[in-house]
């Protein structure tokens, strides 16, 4: 990546950072009546099961919800730091791009703690983990994923959750400390994500068609593992509801499907730039409501 390119992040990092153990109000007490994310981002709302649940029903499900995502955040944040670090090895330590790059690391080892304690003061800890085959997947991809769809994998998870979280920090009904986890989340990938398109960018320049489509159909791959975790089915019998009836609900869901295009929109904008939405990547996202 270009040094102008690194050094202007790096400038970016050094005047707005946060420190979520300080930022955070972590001992603030946590209203009853307040959601764990907007509820029009409730993989129920608009349902007829959504209808039938009590507030207190649709308050707790928001927030398994949000920790079950940040449990998925924090799984592909230990993937994303690896690929960062292998794609760095033995490259040149007094170079911009080698600086943010470990620049990058810290501010994600913080943001995984801060999930995790988010998670925790909302008493649902870490137990939604990815199933047993995206976890064997996980490991794959974070051991062999390299050049574009090592970095075009980090954007799949830093966009759609981006767009997330600017309608979460400004929910007026959504926990402080939601809100504000999710206003750090947010000023911080941004330069992460500028960052991994730069480096997409330079790792496409020249290639030939043959990898930019295999390229194209790893990272759909990776994408998929990626959305279908970020909501474990636990969340659902945690707040009392049947599970394969709740599935069902959420499979069906025409509006969070809408709310899912939404927040891939600006994804499949840069996919579409670089080549990489393949129709084989488009079958994909097109199940995944991403297209």
């Amino acid at each position: 990546m270009g040094e102008q390119v690194s050094a202007r992040l790096l400038e970016s990092a050094a005047e707005l950072s946060y420190d979520p153990a300080t930022e955070v109000d972590w001992d603030a007490p946590l209203d009853p009546d307040q959601y764990g994310l907007n509820p029009e981002w409730s993989t129920l709302y608009g349902t007829s099961l959504w209808d039938e649940m009590s507030h207190e029903q649709r308050v707790a499900l928001t927030r398994h919800e949000v920790c079950s995502i940040m449990s998925t955040g924090i799984w592909f944040e230990m993937i994303l730091q690896q690929m960062v670090l292998r794609d760095q090895y033995v490259k040149d330590s007094t170079s911009n791009e080698f600086r943010f790059a470990l620049t990058e690391i810290g501010d994600e080892c913080r943001h995984s703690i801060m999930f995790a304690r988010a998670c925790e003061k909302m008493g649902v800890g870490s137990a939604y983990l990815p199933t047993r085959a995206s976890i064997e997947l996980g490991r794959g991809f974070k051991t062999l994923a390299s050049a574009e769809t090592a970095y075009t994998g980090i954007l799949v998870a830093e966009e759609v959750l981006d767009v997330m979280q600017r309608d979460w920090m400004r929910g007026e009904d959504v926990l402080p400390m939601v809100r504000t986890t999710s206003r750090i989340h947010v000023v911080e990938e941004s330069r992460h994500m500028s960052f991994a398109r730069q480096e997409v960018r330079d790792h496409l320049r020249g290639v030939s068609p043959m990898r930019r489509r295999t390229s194209a159909l790893i990272i759909a791959i990776a994408a998929h593992v990626i959305v279908s975790n970020m909501v474990n089915r636990k969340v659902y019998a945690a707040v009392g509801l049947d599970e394969e009836r709740a599935l069902e609900a959420a499979r069906t869901n025409d509006h969070h499907h809408a709310m899912m295009r939404t927040s891939s929109r600006h994804l499949m904008a840069f996919l579409d730039e670089c080549g990489l939405l393949t129709k084989p990547a488009v079958r994909i996202y097109s199940r995944l409501h991403m297209i």
